[in-house]
C-alpha cells in the first residue's frame, strides 16, 4: 500500500515538471495568448457615451457613425486648419453712383430731351410743329394729361417772349420738366429704427420685373449708408429666390431670414424675419416677396395677408412697387392694382436705360399720388440709386 502511494506521488511530480517545461517553450515561441485590456468607460476616454437606442439616428434622418476613442498617443495638432472667411464688399456709395447714372440716363433719354430742343429751337412754330412736340412728349410715355400740359405752358412761354435762342428753350424746358417731376415730394426711403424698432420695408410687384435683385440691390445703397439691414425671403413660390437673396446678403455682410423648404407661407416667413430683425436690434428689414400678376385675385389677397401678418408684429413703413420701365404705359394699371391691396409708399423703376423712355416717371407719379424713389439703370451690382428729380431732368435735357 506504501509503495502505491510513492508511485502515485512520484507520477504526479513528473508531471509537474514536464508541464512547466511544455509552458516555458510555448512562450519561447510566442504562441501565449495575451491579455485584452479592458474597455475604460466611454465618459473616461473624452468620448461622448453612446446612445442607448436609435432616437439620434431618426431625428438627424441619417446614420450615426461613432468614432473610435483616441489611443493614448493621440496628440492635438499644433495648429488649426485655417478657415476661409468670405470678404464682404463695400458698396458704391450713393452719391457716386448717382453721377455715374446721370451720365447713364442723358444717353438713354435722348428722343425726349434733344428731340424736344431741336423742334423748339427752329423759331416760327405752328400747329404742325407744337403737334410734333406733343408727339414727342407722348412717344417718352409722358401720358397726355402731363403731355398736353407742358405744351401750353412752352406755347404761353413763346407766345410772351417771342423767339428764342436754345440757350434760353433749353431753360423753359427745364423749368416745365422740373414741375412735372415735382421735385416736392418726398423720396425719402425710412431706413432707420422707429420708436425702438426696426424699420420696416415691403417690396412687391409683378413677375420678371427684377424684384428681388432690386431688393439686394437695395440693401447695399443701405449698407453703404452704414445701415444695419435684415433681409425677408417671403418668396418661396419661386424656385431659389431665397438662394439668390441669401446671396446678395452675403455679398455685404447682411443676414437673410428663409424657409428651409420650398412653398412654405410666405406670411409667417415675413412675420419671421421682422422679429428676427427686432432680436438683432437692426436698422431696417427688407422683406422680399414673390411675384404676382396684378389680375390674379388669389395671388393679390394672399399678398394682403403678407402685409396683415406683418402688422401683427410691426407697422410697416414702406411698400415700395418695383415697376419695369419699358413697359410703360401698360405698368400703370399694375400699379394702381398693387396700390389699392397693399398701399404703395413709393416706385422703383428698374430698366430706366435702353428702351425706357423718361416720361414714365411722371407718368407714374400723377397716376399712384406716391413718388419714384429708387431707379435701375443697369445689371450691375450698384445699378440703383436715389431718384434725383433735378438731376433727372439735366440728365434729360443735357
Amino acid at each position: 500500500m506504501d509503495t502505491l502511494w510513492e508511485y502515485v506521488a512520484v507520477a504526479f511530480g513528473l508531471l509537474v515538471v514536464f508541464g512547466g517545461l511544455a509552458a516555458t517553450l510555448l512562450r519561447g515561441r510566442g504562441g501565449a495568448t495575451k491579455e485584452l485590456p479592458r474597455e475604460r468607460p466611454a465618459e473616461q476616454a473624452g468620448q461622448p457615451r453612446p446612445a442607448p437606442d436609435d432616437e439620434t439616428e431618426r431625428a438627424s434622418g441619417g446614420s450615426v457613425d461613432t468614432l473610435p476613442a483616441p489611443t493614448d498617443d493621440t496628440t492635438a495638432p499644433d495648429t488649426l486648419p485655417p478657415v476661409t472667411v468670405p470678404e464682404v464688399e463695400r458698396p458704391e456709395a450713393p452719391q457716386t453712383r448717382l453721377q455715374r447714372l446721370r451720365a447713364r440716363l442723358a444717353r438713354s433719354n435722348t428722343a425726349l430731351g434733344k428731340g424736344l430742343l431741336a423742334l423748339l429751337s427752329r423759331g416760327d412754330l405752328d400747329e404742325a410743329a407744337w403737334e410734333e412736340v406733343e408727339d414727342t412728349l407722348l412717344t417718352a410715355d409722358l401720358g397726355v394729361e402731363a403731355s398736353t400740359e407742358l405744351v401750353d405752358h412752352l406755347r404761353t412761354k413763346v407766345k410772351v417772349h417771342g423767339n428764342a435762342d436754345e440757350a434760353t428753350v433749353r431753360g423753359w424746358l427745364r423749368e416745365e420738366l422740373l414741375t412735372l417731376v415735382d421735385p416736392s415730394m418726398d423720396r425719402s426711403i425710412t431706413s432707420s429704427r422707429v420708436d425702438g424698432r426696426p424699420a420696416v420695408i415691403v417690396v412687391v410687384g409683378v413677375n420678371g420685373t427684377g424684384k428681388t435683385t432690386t431688393v439686394g440691390k437695395l440693401a447695399r445703397v443701405l449698407v453703404a449708408e452704414d445701415k444695419d439691414v435684415v433681409l425677408g425671403a417671403a418668396d418661396t413660390f419661386r424656385a431659389a429666390a431665397a438662394d439668390q437673396l441669401q446671396t446678395w446678403g452675403e455679398r455685404v455682410g447682411v443676414p437673410t431670414v428663409r424657409s428651409d423648404r420650398d412653398g412654405a407661407d410666405p406670411a409667417a416667413v415675413a412675420f419671421d424675419a421682422v422679429k428676427g430683425a427686432a432680436e438683432m436690434e437692426a436698422d431696417v428689414v427688407l422683406i422680399d416677396t414673390a411675384g404676382r400678376l396684378h389680375n390674379k385675385v388669389g395671388l393679390m389677397d394672399e399678398l394682403g395677408k403678407v402685409k396683415r401678418v406683418i402688422e401683427k408684429q410691426s407697422p410697416i413703413d414702406e411698400v415700395l412697387l418695383v415697376l419695369d420701365a419699358t413697359t410703360g404705359q401698360n405698368g400703370l394699371r399694375q400699379a394702381e392694382v398693387f396700390s389699392e391691396v397693399v398701399g404703395i409708399t413709393g416706385i422703383v423703376l428698374t430698366k430706366l436705360d435702353g428702351t425706357a423712355k423718361g416720361g414714365i416717371v411722371v407718368a407714374v407719379q400723377r397716376k399712384l399720388g406716391v413718388p419714384v424713389k429708387l431707379i435701375g439703370l443697369g445689371e450691375g451690382p450698384d445699378d440703383l440709386a436715389p431718384f434725383d428729380p433735378a438731376g433727372f431732368v439735366d440728365a434729360i435735357i443735357d
